[in-house]
């Protein structure tokens, strides 16, 4: 069977006093090993303070606008306009400034982190789903099933990424949306386009890693028991593969929220009257010169929230790997 990672360390001695016995050894669990290099990187506990402040931002959203007393996201006033039809830059009653139809700026940016969110940890969590369980079952079996499943990776794979996306996104625009209304116009494009293109990465790692654990001992322990396959495949296997899969997760969300505001930026994710960053900057594109705060403030919000979850993501793998272990 698996064998847990023990860090043994030496209890200090009182000071004068000198070892006549045993020296009594602490054993620490992997979960406090974990902790223990995770809290040493100033870094990525800083990134992980940001996405946590980021995460409470879209779900207290309405409060926080409540608190600031900025209007609710999709409130247009022609009075925030001059003459001309130019947003006004911000002010103390509009700190981010006001889109070209009198919208407020910074409750749009808070809204538009939850759209972000959503999407992304919704589709990180259907690709984990998928490609654990596709690349399992690749790699444990391998043969024809193998075969099958690798050439099924690749063909998906050869797909190109945005005009998928464009193809799907217009396919499933209409209301009752795709697949007998399975597939919903707006965010449920967005998220299944993310997750059919994205699960073949996740299956391939997983594949690799299966192939080389198999043919290790305590599978072959398990398998001289009379452990069956299912057995193997959970009790055994999946729980070595926890750490690759926490690692790659944390790197598919920062993807995820890109991948979600470039589809936005085409016109392909979330409804125009959803707050969403990349559809923020798309609409200030035309206006840029005018008003500058209306892509700065939600590109900036853009690359501080995935630039965190990269840097927790770098922590992660660096604290549940032991060879990097100081």
């Amino acid at each position: 069977m698996s064998t847990p990672i023990l860090d043994l360390a030496r209890e200090p001695e009182p000071a004068g006093h000198e070892a006549d016995g045993p020296t009594t050894i602490a054993a620490r669990s992997p979960l406090e090993l974990f902790w223990r290099r995770l809290r040493g990187d100033k870094i990525a506990l800083t990134a992980l303070t940001i996405v946590v402040f980021v995460v409470l931002v879209a779900i207290l959203a309405p409060l926080i606008i409540k608190i600031v007393g900025t209007p609710k996201p999709n409130i247009t006033n022609s009075d925030l306009t001059d003459d001309f039809g130019q947003p006004l830059g911000p002010t103390a009653s509009h700190p981010f400034g006001v889109d070209q139809l009198g919208r407020d700026v910074f409750s749009r940016v808070v809204y538009g982190a939850r759209v972000s969110l959503i999407t992304a940890f919704a589709a990180t969590t259907l690709t984990v789903l998928i490609g654990v369980s596709i690349g399992l079952i690749a790699g444990y079996y391998r043969g024809w099933a193998d075969s099958l499943l690798t050439r099924t990776m690749d063909l998906v794979l050869a797909f190109p990424v945005l005009v998928l996306a464009v193809g799907v996104g217009v396919a499933c625009s209409g209301a009752d949306g795709c697949l007998n209304g399975l597939i919903q116009p707006g965010l449920g494009v967005v998220i299944f386009v993310i997750t059919l293109t994205s699960w073949p990465y996740m299956a391939r790692i997983v594949r690799g890693q299966v192939l080389s654990l198999r043919e290790r001992e305590f599978v072959d322990a398990a398998r001289s028991l009379g452990a069956s396959d299912t057995r193997i495949i959970f009790r055994e296997i999946l729980p070595n593969l926890v750490a690759p899969i926490i690692v790659y997760a944390t790197v598919l969300i920062p993807q995820n929220i890109l991948y979600e505001a470039a589809l936005s930026f085409l016109g392909v994710g979330a409804d125009p009257d959803t707050a969403s960053w990349g559809q923020m900057i798309s609409d200030a594109t035309t206006i840029f010169r005018d008003a500058w705060w209306y892509m700065t403030f939600p590109g900036l919000a853009l690359l501080i929230t995935v630039l965190a979850f990269n840097l927790v993501g770098d922590g992660l793998q660096d604290a549940l790997n032991s060879r990097t272990a100081k």
